[in-house]
C-alpha cells in the first residue's frame, strides 16, 4: 500500500506539515477507535490554551514513540535500553523549524544542553510530527532557569492501591495546602496517579523546593498511614508515594494536556476539586473527550494569576528535623543523604554515621 503524502495542520496562523498521517498511533480498544499521527498533532491544536499554558516558556524534553504505542513496547530510560522503543528527547531535535526557540539549562552532571522551548502552539504540533505523545516542561522558565516557579506533587499509588487512594490523598494535600495559605491545582496523571501543583514565587533553587516538597510529604504520612516518603520500594507498602524527588533539576512531569502512552489515548487532564472527587475513571479522560471540556473552560485558567511561597513548607522541613531523603540513583552523591543501598541489603557495621562506606 503506498504511503499516505504530508499533509499540513493549521496552529496558531501556521500550517505545520505532518508526514505519515495516517500512522496508527493507539491502536482501537472497546472504548475508543483507533488514533492516527494526522489526529495527535490535531488534537495538540485543539487544546492550544491549555497546552500552552503548561508549557510557554518553559524548557521541555520530549516523550517519542515514533513508531506507535503497543504492548509490550518500551521507553528508554537509559543507556542501557538500546533496543527500546520510545526514548526521551532532551535536546532540539534535529530538523527543527525556524520558529522553534530554545534555552541552555544545566544537568545535574554539570552538562548543558540546548532544550526545547515553546512559545507557540506551532512547536507542540510539530513534536507530533516528530513522534511526540507527552510533554515533559521544567519547572521554570526560560528568564531564570535555574529557580522554579512550580512547586509539583506527584501522588503516585504504590501496588495494592490504586487512582481512588491517590484521590483521596489528594484532598488531603489540598486540606494541608490550604492551613498553610496557598492555592493546588489538581490534575491526572493520565494513568493511576495525582498530580497537584502550586504556582510558587521564583526566589528558590531547586533543592529548597525538594524539601518544601519533603516537608509536606512528611506531614501527610503523619497525619494519615496511607500516606508514605520512603524512597525504596520495599519499604512503602500499600499507600501513596509523595514523589517528593520529582523537585529535583532535570526532574520532570508529563504537562496537563499531554497524551499518555496508554491504551485508549488518555490524558493528564486537569480538573477542579469537585470533578476529582467525582472521577472514578479517569480514562474517561482522552483524546476524544478532552477537547470538548477544554472548550467550555480550563480549570487552570487561573493558575497564573498568583504565586506564593514556599516558606511555610520550608517551616515544616525544618521543624521536622530538616533531614535529608534519597535522591535518584544517578545524582551525584548529595550532602546529608542516606546511604544509597537498599534497606534489606544494608549491614549497618558497614556505614558511618554520616552514610558513608567504610567497610
Amino acid at each position: 500500500m503506498p504511503k499516505a503524502p504530508a499533509v499540513e495542520v493549521e496552529a496558531g496562523g501556521r500550517a505545520v506539515r505532518v508526514s505519515s498521517p495516517d500512522r496508527v498511533i493507539y491502536e482501537a480498544t472497546e472504548r475508543t477507535p483507533e488514533v492516527t499521527k494526522l489526529m495527535v498533532a490535531q488534537y495538540f491544536a485543539s487544546v492550544d490554551d491549555g497546552l500552552m499554558r503548561a508549557l510557554r516558556d518553559r524548557p521541555t524534553a520530549l516523550e517519542r514513540w515514533t513508531s506507535g504505542v503497543r504492548p509490550g513496547m518500551k521507553l528508554a530510560t537509559g543507556p542501557q535500553d538500546r533496543d527500546a522503543d520510545a526514548f526521551y528527547q532532551k535536546r532540539v531535535p534535529k530538523g527543527a523549524p525556524d520558529y522553534l526557540e530554545s534555552v541552555e539549562i544545566t544537568f545535574p552532571s554539570g552538562r548543558t544542553a540546548e532544550e526545547i522551548c515553546p512559545t507557540e502552539i506551532a512547536v507542540p504540533v510539530w513534536c507530533a510530527h516528530m513522534g511526540t505523545l507527552t510533554f515533559h516542561p521544567w519547572p521554570v522558565r526560560r528568564s531564570d532557569v535555574d529557580r522554579p516557579d512550580e512547586l509539583r506533587i506527584d501522588l503516585d499509588p504504590q501496588p495494592g492501591t490504586g487512582f481512588a487512594d491517590a484521590v483521596r490523598v489528594a484532598g488531603l494535600v489540598r486540606e494541608l495546602l490550604d492551613e498553610l495559605g496557598l492555592v493546588g491545582y489538581a490534575k491526572t496523571s493520565g494513568n493511576r496517579g495525582v498530580h497537584v501543583y502550586v504556582r510558587i514565587e521564583p526566589r528558590w533553587d531547586f533543592t529548597d523546593v525538594r524539601h518544601a516538597a519533603i516537608g509536606l510529604g512528611r506531614e501527610l504520612a503523619r497525619r494519615d498511614d496511607g500516606v508514605t516518603v520512603e524512597w525504596w520500594k520495599e519499604e512503602r507498602g500499600e499507600r501513596i508515594f509523595v514523589d517528593y524527588n520529582q523537585n529535583n533539576r532535570d526532574r520532570t512531569i508529563a504537562s496537563a494536556y499531554s497524551l499518555r502512552p496508554i491504551p485508549g489515548a488518555p490524558v493528564s487532564t486537569p480538573v477542579t476539586w469537585d470533578e476529582l472527587a467525582a472521577l472514578t475513571d479517569p480514562a474517561e479522560l482522552n483524546l476524544f473527550t478532552v477537547p470538548e471540556r477544554l472548550a467550555d473552560g480550563d480549570p487552570w485558567a487561573g493558575i497564573d494569576n498568583e504565586s506564593y511561597s514556599i516558606q511555610p513548607l520550608l517551616d515544616l522541613w525544618e521543624g521536622q528535623g530538616a533531614v535529608e531523603l534519597s535522591f535518584p540513583p544517578d545524582y551525584p552523591k548529595m550532602p546529608g543523604e542516606p546511604p544509597r543501598v537498599q534497606p534489606s541489603r544494608k549491614v549497618a557495621a558497614h556505614w558511618d554515621n554520616a552514610g558513608n562506606r567504610v567497610l
